[in-house]
């Protein structure tokens, strides 16, 4: 497959998401309308103790998605309770449509004592075309279970012939790499099905993408996509150490295919999409997410440091796949 780069397109820096906010725009997701595209993104705050604090912003383009037409006013959500499994935040939120409504799939997170993180899966609906968020409770809808022990997160999710799929990340290791490192985290790709959207079926513990770094490669961010008669995930991977600052270790874009939504052959020359040369996605090409827009087809990712400086966008402008 081959992407046509249309560069940074959204800064936070340049915009005013509220006097709380400090930066970053992660995760970017899309919501298309008649005649706009909206995209919901993590953005972080700091909590009073100084530590980051991810919260749901949105921005709205016109269909060139040349122009920012407006961002949110506020919070699209309010934050998590006291205690709670997302109660540090929201990284990310994937949107879908059904019916009338729009559910928002959250990726909610919390700080642990010995290790940094745990996440899991919630489920907040809006009735307002996805200007606010409501949760349908403070419990995640997915979340650990014997065989996926912790990090459950980053959902995406589609409905195909009549059943809710959703493709999500479950944590298989923390790992000490070194005596004196903090402990890193892995973590791979999984599958569930529902009927309703709200209570999930998993396959626990199955791996559905193969590694191609080895057992301790991090997939992160599936990305589904149906194009002619194959089923086309993207998601980035990583290695599990020594990635923050050392880019020939950090994310790339990662693909594979599929006819039955169940079964993947990992192939990442579909992926198509490098780092640049210099520039703000130099170093790592993160957090995809496809979706289609007036018969086109579009990625939204972010770039060095994580999104820190904000998202961007590429048009698939060849289906060939160079094997």
């Amino acid at each position: 497959m081959k992407w046509q780069k249309r560069g940074l397109i959204f800064n936070p820096a340049e915009h005013d998401l509220g006097a709380d906010i400090v930066g970053f725009a992660q995760g970017p997701q899309a919501l298309v309308f008649d005649d706009f595209v909206r995209i919901y993104f993590s953005a972080r705050k700091r909590s009073p103790n100084g530590k980051f604090v991810s919260c749901i912003r949105f921005a709205d383009f016109d269909k060139s998605f040349q122009n920012v037409i407006g961002v949110s006013p506020g919070a699209v959500m309010e934050d998590g309770k006291l205690g709670a499994f997302d109660e540090h935040g929201i990284f990310p939120m994937n949107v879908l449509r059904v019916e009338d409504l729009i559910f928002g799939y959250t990726c909610g997170w919390s700080r642990r004592a010995s290790v940094c993180i745990d996440m899991g899966i919630g489920l907040a609906i809006s009735k307002d075309q996805g200007l606010t968020f409501k949760r349908v409770g403070d419990g995640p809808v997915l979340t650990a279970s014997l065989r996926e022990p912790f990090l459950i997160g980053d959902p995406f999710v589609t409905i195909y012939e009549g059943s809710f799929h959703m493709w999500y990340i479950f944590g298989v290791e923390w790992k000490r790499f070194s005596p004196s490192a903090e402990p890193d985290r892995i973590y791979k790709i999984g599958h569930a099905v529902s009927a309703d959207g709200q209570t999930w079926h998993k396959e626990d513990g199955r791996q559905i993408i193969a590694d191609k770094l080895g057992s301790d490669e991090s997939q992160a961010l599936p990305t589904v996509i149906k194009i002619a008669h194959q089923f086309h995930m993207f998601f980035c991977y990583r290695e599990s150490s020594d990635f923050r600052k050392n880019a020939g270790r950090g994310y790339r874009i990662g693909h594979a295919l599929s006819t039955d939504l169940e079964n993947w052959a990992r192939d990442d020359s579909g992926g198509g999409l490098e780092v640049s040369d210099r520039g703000w996605d130099s170093e790592m090409i993160c957090y995809p997410h496809v979706f289609k827009c007036d018969k086109e087809i579009y990625l939204l990712y972010n770039g060095n440091e994580f999104g820190r400086h904000g998202f961007g966008l590429a048009k698939l402008i060849s289906t060939e796949i160079n094997r």
